[in-house]
């Protein structure tokens, strides 16, 4: 806890954002963060609320109430509060291997679980867990080196955030670890999926050199099952953990799917990403906004951050699509806290100029010379079911499906592996020891549990290397 009575006398106060004027000109991160003083004086909110829900654990599930990798976020707001910042990056690494990545991109579960979320004014826990990740980061991230060598080696396919924090636990443990990554670089959707305005990939950077230094090896340009075969990887390696991602996206299959102009998210952003960090797009057909009427059709994370980047690009207009109905400005505390709850949630990216509309249902395209013109929608009913009547045109050169993602991609290395799927079509692995049916084989990640939050991928990616460690010398004491 902070100050006993931090609540009552500070009232909440938080980063802000650089201008739309401003930060719409360039790919650079525009959230602006708070003075010393100001940071330990929100850290004081921090109150001695007997259950923290905000790292709790239910006792129904076994879930976390709050932060996913149980951030031991009382004791930090403390230290922070009395400025001992050294100790407080000591607590909160010992949790989260990446925390100036959940510092930003995180939504912030522990926040909503908050006791004093109760009225609307939650402790400012992810701004102070971004401070203190910066502030280590600043003095220099040092190699975190293992005291011996086991002989084990481990490969790890996927370098996201399960597969980095998997890595980096294992290779902490004494593994000689062996990340395949199949892109140029590093990171999966941190570097290639989220935009450098929400996210810039020095950040990235910064712990692959650091996890470099600890002994991990990188194997970039690697594609597992297409152009390295899978039984090679097995033989090579005492263990194995999958963790590429849930990749699959979910699409849209109406009339006029085919036409020009109409593309995953993930065939827009990356593009972005790649152009902003130098690297060379290859021979491809480049998508961008310039000029264009855009419609992004999803509301949720991915949707924002294409918004986010049409604006950038100079889309003419941005237009974005929920068929989920309108949420209500303000959840039911009676009813959802501590848990996350469904509301009206405004990200930076919408505040930037796009037009939003929700319970709405694309029925077709159409389009001249092959090329989209034309979204036909219709307003849907509680069953998302069309609405007679309420039928309407919307004119678009380019549309954006950010739907989200179904499952793993399966050809390659998933099927010639020949791992069990859930129902799902996920890589089915218990979550206790997050093997799959294939002999030392593991999994982890969102290609284990389906599309979820970088939080919750760090923490699959710890506990998979908790696993992984007990498998191969018969003890462990990595943390879960």
């Amino acid at each position: 806890m902070g100050k006993v009575t931090g609540f009552l006398e500070v009232e909440r106060h938080d980063r802000k954002y650089a201008p739309v004027e401003e930060r719409i000109k360039n790919y650079r991160e525009f959230v602006l963060p708070l003075a010393d003083a100001d940071v330990r004086q929100q850290a004081s909110r921090c109150m001695d609320c007997g259950v923290p829900y905000c790292h709790g654990t239910s006792r129904l599930t076994g879930a976390p109430t709050g932060c996913p990798v149980n951030n031991q976020i009382p004791d930090w707001n403390d230290l922070v509060y009395r400025g001992n910042w050294e100790e407080a990056a000591r607590n909160l690494h010992s949790t989260n291997n990446f925390p100036e990545f959940t510092g930003r991109v995180c939504p912030a579960p522990c926040e909503a679980s908050c006791t004093l979320n109760i009225d609307e004014n939650p402790v400012t826990i992810k701004t102070i867990e971004c401070e203190i990740a910066d502030r280590a980061i600043a003095q220099g991230l040092k190699p975190d080196l293992a005291t011996h060598k086991t002989g084990k080696k481990v490969a790890v396919v996927g370098s996201g955030p399960a597969g980095l924090a998997a890595a980096q636990q294992l290779a902490r443990a004494g593994h000689d670890v062996h990340v395949y990554e199949r892109w140029a670089k590093a990171g999966g959707l941190l570097r290639y999926g989220i935009p450098d305005f929400k996210m810039e990939k020095i950040h990235v950077d910064r712990r692959v050199a650091q996890m470099e230094a600890e002994g991990v090896t990188f194997h970039y340009g690697a594609d597992v099952g297409v152009n390295l075969p899978v039984d090679k990887l097995v033989k090579d390696h005492d263990a194995v953990v999958l963790s590429g991602g849930a990749e699959k996206a979910r699409d849209l299959p109406i009339p006029g799917r085919d036409l020009k102009g109409i593309h995953f998210a993930m065939e827009f952003l990356p593009q972005q990403n790649r152009r902003v960090g130098n690297e060379p797009l290859g021979n491809i057909d480049e998508i961008v906004a310039t000029g264009k009427k855009v419609v992004v059709i999803g509301g949720g994370d991915t949707g924002s951050d294409c918004i986010g980047t049409s604006i950038r690009q100079g889309a003419v207009s941005v237009t974005n699509f929920e068929i989920m109905p309108r949420p209500p400005e303000h959840e039911n505390k009676e009813l959802t806290w501590p848990n996350w709850p469904l509301k009206m949630r405004t990200s930076s990216s919408h505040l930037e100029g796009a037009e939003r509309d929700f319970a709405v249902a694309t029925q077709k395209f159409t389009g001249e010379n092959g090329q989209v013109k034309t979204l036909h929608c219709a307003r849907i009913d509680a069953q998302f079911k069309p609405i007679a009547g309420t039928e309407f045109e919307i004119e678009a050169d380019l549309v954006l499906l950010a739907m989200g993602f179904v499952h793993p991609l399966h050809d390659g290395m998933v099927k010639t592996l020949g791992v069990a799927l859930d129902q799902r079509g996920n890589v089915s692995a218990d979550m206790n020891h997050y093997v799959t049916s294939v002999p030392k084989v593991f999994a982890a990640g969102d290609m284990r549990r389906g599309q979820s939050l970088v939080v919750w991928a760090i923490r699959e990616g710890r506990q998979c290397a908790h696993a992984v460690d007990k498998f191969l010398m018969g003890t462990t004491t990595l943390p879960r």
